[in-house]
């Protein structure tokens, strides 16, 4: 594995992840969890909490970063992150935006953009590590 290049996807996909989630649900669906405002923290205290998200999605980056180096399997940065970003995007929308609306009081409209949001959002980060991820020269690829 090609270790720099793993940091390097690491900040290159969280800077992207933050753009994708800032367009897509800072802007694009935000006005469908304004129905739902009870259930979320208020714009004040999540600026309290904003360094543990920063950190843990900077550390989110670096673990898929590094399951994408695992499992390259030699083919075009941009296929094979499209690929990589598609499943991390489905385990995402099936595992936590479907979470969300059974656990939190939300519509199933805000649910199915959750979860398209999330999809999108990680196919195009794992483009963005699949391009700045190259194995070391020479490595074998299984």
């Amino acid at each position: 594995m090609n270790y720099s290049r793993i940091g390097l996807a690491a900040v290159a996909g969280t800077i992207v992840f933050f753009i994708c989630g800032f367009l897509v649900f800072g802007l694009l669906i935000a006005p469908d969890f304004a129905p739902f405002a009870a259930v979320y923290r208020a714009p004040a205290s999540m600026q309290e909490h904003s360094l543990v998200g920063m950190v843990s999605s900077f550390i989110a980056m670096f673990v898929m970063s590094i399951i994408y180096a695992k499992g390259y399997e030699g083919g075009s940065g941009v296929m094979e992150g499209l690929r990589f970003g598609a499943l991390v995007g489905l385990f995402l929308a099936f595992k936590c935006a479907a979470e969300e609306y059974v656990t939190l009081n939300i519509g199933g409209k805000l649910a199915l953009e959750m979860a398209a949001g999330v999809l999108v959002e990680m196919a195009i980060v794992g483009m963005v590590i699949g391009v700045v991820y190259k194995p070391k020269a020479g490595a074998a690829v299984v």
